[in-house]
């Protein structure tokens, strides 16, 4: 199958609505599912994407570990994909992102920095 690209520029906003958790390979021995290309753990986020008036929750997978993602924040989707698949009659679409991280980054400018050295 074809691996389509998503312009997330279109969507209004991009909110983490479920934490990121590691994907689990085997349930029985609690094997961790990796990157074939990077061999990172790939974790699965759940997205609210929203678009005009209406929203939907995706869950995506991501190579490493999305640092600083947490529910309710917005957050910024690089290179998004969606792949339909089939398996045995079951089917869906599984999305991808190269990476996934918060919109804006915590507030550790050097202005507050300053702020302990009295300038």
């Amino acid at each position: 199958m074809v691996a389509l690209p998503i312009d997330t520029a279109k969507f209004t906003g991009i909110i983490c609505a479920v934490a990121p958790t590691p994907r689990i390979a085997n349930r029985e021995t609690g094997q961790l599912r990796v990157d074939r290309e990077t061999g990172q753990t790939l974790y699965q986020v759940g997205l609210c994407l929203m678009a005009g008036t209406t929203a939907d929750v995706v869950n995506v997978s991501v190579p490493g570990e999305p640092t600083g993602v947490q529910n309710g924040m917005p957050v910024q989707v690089r290179d998004l994909y969606a792949t339909p698949w089939e398996n045995e009659g079951r089917h869906g679409i599984a999305f991808r992102a190269a990476e996934i991280k918060p919109l804006t980054a915590p507030a550790t400018s050097s202005a507050s920095a300053r702020k302990g050295t009295g300038e």
